[in-house]
């Protein structure tokens, strides 16, 4: 099996590389019209290279996975703020399109939490629907709507699991049918296990981005290695290999959290299961060191036995 690997959006080994510098409202709120145009612009141009700088660490290091940050554009769903984030900067957009496009990434992006279609309140699911497709002009913009996917979790339960995911399906099609064919959906640490993601993926052709910690912490009434082969057959559609999270624990105590770094023993048991069932997987390494963590990980499955390092990003395993 090969195994291709990535992380998500700050690229740690470089200086002040932070792709996701912020402006608040209430700050935006005390400028004049000016002031304000002027520091979305500043604060996007300096995410947008520092987003530049990731890609060409991914690219001579040979990373092929990249996770873009959802926070490049400051205030770009705001509802007293919207404004035109991609005509002022065509190029840089194009730019990082054509870095992705020469360097054979694949890129996502993983909206925040709020980003709900499970919920019963009509502003929660204008406001999702509106991040969404501020994400999928993100990936327009970069020429890359067409193969970048843009990930969420299915959401809460509202104190009825099987109300909810009706409402996920009915709210989700709310959405451009062009957004809703970039989407993928994750099972997550607390409510909808990867058996349950899976239903709902099936049923909407979706593909699931499985995510091992996740499903650790919330377990399916089967074991996850029984559900391998539907998770990864939701990617068949796309031209992609399927594509799944791994992270680890930060201590028992602390399960559904981010370690720094990922354990090696904790992730060795899910690759093999992986390879009973697949020949290429692509995983996306959610840890707090973000790309040091991708190195220091690659490191450590490369000197196991039997795993054989194609290239700073990549093994044959």
């Amino acid at each position: 099996m090969r195994i291709r690997f990535g992380y998500v959006s700050h690229a740690l080994t470089l200086w002040e590389a932070r792709p996701a510098k912020t402006l608040t409202f209430k700050r935006y709120s005390n400028m004049t019209k000016q002031e304000r145009v002027d520091k979305l612009h500043e604060v996007t141009r300096a995410n947008l290279y520092n987003t530049k700088r990731a890609l060409f660490l991914n690219r001579a290091a040979e990373i092929p996975l990249y996770r873009f940050s959802s926070s490049i554009v400051p205030l770009a769903t705001h509802p007293e703020v919207y404004w035109d984030f991609v005509t002022p900067f065509h190029e840089e957009w194009q730019e990082l399109g054509e870095i992705v496009r020469d360097a054979r990434l694949r890129t996502s992006f993983h909206p925040g939490q709020f980003t709900l279609f499970t919920s019963d309140k009509e502003h929660v699911i204008e406001n999702s629907v509106r991040d969404m497709e501020f994400h999928y002009r993100m990936l327009e913009a970069m020429g890359l709507e067409k193969e970048g996917y843009i990930n969420i979790h299915i959401g809460g339960a509202y104190g009825d699991k099987s109300l909810a995911l009706e409402r996920f399906k009915k709210n989700i099609q709310r959405m451009p049918d062009e957004v809703i064919g970039q989407m993928t959906i994750e099972n997550d640490d607390k409510t909808y296990t990867g058996e349950e993601t899976l239903e709902i993926a099936e049923h909407a052709d979706i593909p699931v981005m499985f995510d091992y910690h996740h499903e650790m912490a919330n377990l399916s009434s089967v074991s996850y290695e029984g559900l391998l082969e539907r998770f990864f057959a939701t990617w068949n559609r796309t031209g992609w290999p399927p594509k799944v999270h791994i992270s680890s624990p930060k201590s028992e105590k602390q399960y559904r959290s981010h370690a720094d770094f990922v354990d090696l023993e904790f992730a060795l048991p899910f690759l093999k299961a992986c390879r009973e069932v697949t020949d290429e997987l692509d995983v996306m390494i959610e840890a707090k060191e973000k790309d040091r963590a991708l190195m220091k990980f690659m490191d450590e499955l490369a000197a196991v036995r039997g795993v054989k390092r194609l290239a700073g990003g990549v093994v044959e395993f």
